[in-house]
Parts: C-alpha cells; sequence; structure tokens
C-alpha cells in the first residue's frame, strides 16, 4: 500500500479523559476507507484530528504523529488553514454558507486569491459536476444554497470541498441526516471520487461500509480493534469485538 496518510501511536486526551488510545493507521492516496463502531467509540474524534479540527476545543491534548504525504501536519509551523484545504471536511449535517450557490463553491478559491471570473466559473461547474449536483443547480446558482433541500445541500457542501483541489476528503457520517434517494446520490459520487481522492468515511451504516469502502477500521471504546480489507473485515473479522458488533451483538 503507497501510503500517503499515516497516524502513529495517536492519543486524545479531552482533559483527564482518554478519547483515543494509541491508533495506528495508514491510508493510501486514493480509495475509500471507511470507519466504524458504535457511537462515542472515538471515530469522529480521530477523523478530526485529521485536518486539526480539534484544534478549536481548548481541552484537547494530542500526542503520536500524523503524517501527511510525510510531513508531520501538527508541527508548530504547519499553516492550518492549508492543510484543511488539502484536508477537506464534510460533516453530518449539511453546513452551507447563508450564500448563494455559487459564491458557496467558490468560497475557498477566493479565500486564497483566486478573483478571475472565468477560472471561477470553470471551477464551478466542475466542482458541481464532480459532486451530481450541477444538473440540479445549474440555472440557480445566483439562489441562497439554503432553500436547497437537505440532499443538495450537502453536494453542494462536498463542491465546495472539491473544489480547493483537496487530497484527501474526511467525511463525518455525511448521510445520515439525509433520505435514502439523497444517499444512494452521494454514495454513487463517492464511488467516483475514489479514483483521485482518499476519501475516510465515518458511517454508522454498515450496509453502507460494506457497498463502497475497500478497507473498513473497527473502532471501540477509543481503540483501534481490527482494520483491513472491507471484504475481510465483514465476512472473516479476526476479533471477537468485531464479529459481535457487525453480528448486532451491541451497538
Amino acid at each position: 500500500m503507497n501510503e500517503y496518510l499515516t497516524t502513529k501511536d495517536v492519543h486524545l486526551f479531552y482533559g483527564q479523559k482518554e478519547a483515543l488510545k494509541g491508533i495506528n493507521l495508514a491510508f493510501p492516496q486514493t480509495g475509500i476507507h471507511a470507519l466504524i463502531g458504535p457511537s462515542g467509540c472515538g471515530k469522529s474524534t480521530y477523523l478530526r484530528c485529521l485536518n486539526r479540527m480539534n484544534d478549536l476545543i481548548p481541552s484537547v491534548k494530542i500526542t503520536g504523529e500524523i503524517e501527511l504525504d510525510g510531513v508531520d501536519i501538527y508541527q508548530p509551523k504547519t499553516d492550518t488553514v492549508e492543510l484543511r484545504r488539502q484536508v477537506g471536511m464534510v460533516f453530518q449535517q449539511p453546513n452551507p454558507f447563508p450564500f448563494s450557490i455559487y459564491e458557496n463553491v467558490a468560497y475557498g478559491l477566493k479565500l486564497s486569491g483566486r478573483q478571475s471570473k472565468e477560472f471561477l466559473d470553470e471551477r464551478v461547474e466542475q466542482s458541481l459536476k464532480q459532486a451530481a449536483v450541477w444538473e440540479e443547480v445549474k440555472d440557480q446558482l445566483g439562489d441562497s444554497a439554503l432553500s436547497l433541500s437537505g440532499g443538495q445541500q450537502q453536494r453542494v457542501c462536498i463542491a465546495r470541498v472539491l473544489a480547493v483541489q483537496p487530497s484527501v476528503i474526511l467525511l463525518d457520517e455525511p448521510t445520515s441526516a439525509l433520505d435514502p434517494v439523497s444517499s444512494n446520490l452521494i454514495e454513487e459520487m463517492l464511488l467516483t471520487l475514489r479514483e483521485d481522492y482518499s476519501c475516510i468515511i465515518v458511517t454508522h451504516n454498515l450496509q453502507q461500509a460494506s457497498r463502497i469502502s475497500e478497507t473498513t477500521s473497527f473502532f471501540l471504546n477509543g481503540s483501534l480493534i481490527e482494520s483491513g480489507p472491507t471484504k475481510e473485515i465483514f465476512v472473516e473479522p479476526k476479533k471477537q469485538e468485531t464479529d459481535d458488533y457487525l453480528s448486532g451483538r451491541f451497538g
């Protein structure tokens, strides 16, 4: 495996409470990688370590190493704005800005100084196409993104991440607040993105994990119990805890 994003012995504390207990994981430059486990097991906390979103919580302390393409993302000179461009985040609840659809997608580009209308137009269209929402919104780009359905809002948020050309996309339960049709559209879109991006998705939906991911990692009580090819994890898990969770004995 060509390792692109690696975490070594990552521990995270909220004050005195240890929420992550020595996580070792590596992700290649492309593909879909699912993080599964019951609520409160540390998967979303781990995901937020990968682009330093946990920095925004005052009581958090993180130890261990996280490297993106061989560079330590927690070194003091890291530009967190640039890091979050490279490692984009899609949240559970769609969070479009109170701007037009166009301005939502162009936001990060303008923030980085790109002002050419021709460039912005091209990038907005391309990103909305990648996010499988262009055909639905192309005639209303000037309308508020808040006027869209939940599923459309989430795809516009994904387009906003794609517009700045990240290398990694973090998705924290991106379909859990959506109807089945919208969820299916996002799954199909992720299957097209996996050729060009490393997509790391936290999901409670085991069927979703088994459908779209190449690798799966099972978290429990802040520990990584097992990680490997999705088919192996679901068909022949090596750990009893994994088997118990996948069989519905808890969670």
